[in-house]
């Protein structure tokens, strides 16, 4: 750490700030170009005039739910350049704000090199999701703070950051499930954020055009894993088997997803009851990511952003806890070139599906056997901590 902390005691965080600055400036120089927010803003559209929200026949198209064409409807109606930039500064100030709140938690000094470090190691990976204006930026930093909020008992502030993750991405749910089984006291407050995220649409349009916009909804929920049109190319588990010409079948994917679905769910319950509350939520959040982005059926390279932050200050931790070493500087490498591997067009041809998968998996769970050890070495010196 000697050569690493004066470098990015401030490099870091300057970077990823400055970096934002530049991507707000493209929005306001170009704002149809390299962005999803068309498909918001159709959404809310369709929503605002009772057309159809979703194409039971597409993989592609509008994947949200109806909350999010009816709370999108401002950003619309301010159009390309003003709406675009409230967009990207909402979603980039959730996310920066969470992994400023987790550095807090950490505690043990160095917490601006720890913020600076890992944001530095993560912009690669996150910077093609905050320039499209994806919602996974939001999505990551609502289930961040709801994984913070949930495990410290903040009943008001779980509700909030659960119902602002469902509303950005339904793969929310994943995360909401694990808070209900690492905090079952919340699952009240949790549930309410589901009904209120369901409710929050009829207060905008006709209950008649609801019903049915929800009945495709859930019809789009439970087949867009199975749909086989060819335009949609997942980048999850399965990708490097399909780019060996070993297609995966749909049965033995679905198996693998039950399997570690139950790996990842007592690990974090394993972390929580381990390690030290801080740690615990970086850790839990980190397995958290890790399966929502290898083993979601509908992840693209884009919706690995989600692992890049809490990836990096993980590796941050591992750094300054470890006083550097070889893990800490292979994670770190491997994590800041694979976030390079979309900057050119052939190298995105040759690396393209099959390698993000592969390498936020050597990543992720090196970290999650760091933390196991970590875990481990507590429990050793101090014995079991029980929770209230």
């Amino acid at each position: 750490m000697t050569i690493s902390k004066p470098v990015f005691d401030r490099l870091g965080l300057g970077l990823w700030i400055g970096a934002f600055l530049v991507v707000l400036a493209m929005v306001l120089w170009s704002p149809h170009t390299r962005t999803v927010m068309a498909a918001y803003t159709y959404g809310s559209d369709a929503f605002l005039n009772g057309r159809p929200l979703y194409n039971l026949q597409s993989e592609m198209g509008y994947l949200y739910a109806p909350a999010f064409a009816a709370l999108y409807v401002p950003v619309a109606k301010l159009g390309s350049y003003l709406g675009g930039l409230i967009w990207h500064v909402m979603g980039f100030a959730v996310l920066t704000f969470a992994a400023m709140r987790q550095v807090r938690k950490l505690g043990g000094g160095e917490s601006t090199w720890l913020l600076s470090y890992g944001l530095f190691l993560a912009l690669p990976m996150a910077l093609g999701a905050i320039r499209n204006g994806q919602a996974t930026i939001l999505l990551t930093g609502a289930c961040w703070l709801l994984t913070l909020s949930a495990l410290e008992g903040r009943r008001a502030e779980t509700f909030f950051w659960a119902s602002v993750a469902i509303i950005a991405k339904p793969t929310a749910i994943i995360m909401l499930l694990l808070v209900g089984a690492l905090r079952p006291r919340l699952i009240a407050v949790l549930v309410l954020s589901v009904l209120f995220v369901l409710a929050v649409p009829y207060a905008f349009a006709p209950a008649s055009y609801l019903n049915a916009q929800y009945g495709d909804f859930a019809r789009m929920l439970t087949s867009m894993g199975l749909d086989k049109s060819s335009h949609f190319v997942p980048t999850d588990f399965t990708a490097p088997f399909t780019s060996a010409g070993l297609p995966m079948p749909e049965f033995a994917a679905t198996t693998v997803r039950v399997v570690v679905a139950l790996l990842t769910l007592s690990t974090v319950l394993w972390f929580d009851r381990k390690l030290q509350p801080g740690m615990a939520g970086l850790a839990i959040f980190l397995t958290a990511a890790f399966y929502m982005c290898v083993f979601n059926p509908r992840v693209e390279p884009n919706t690995y952003a989600m692992i890049a932050v809490p990836a990096g200050l993980a590796i941050a931790t591992l750094w300054r806890d470890e006083r550097g070493g070889v893990l800490a500087s292979v994670l770190a490498t491997v994590l800041f070139l694979t976030g390079l591997t979309g900057v050119e067009r052939h190298m995105h041809d040759f690396f393209y599906p099959w390698f993000r998968p592969l390498a936020v998996t050597f990543i992720a769970c090196s970290l999650i056997w760091w933390f196991w050890a970590k875990a481990r070495e507590k429990a050793v010196n101090v014995g079991p901590v029980a929770h209230g």
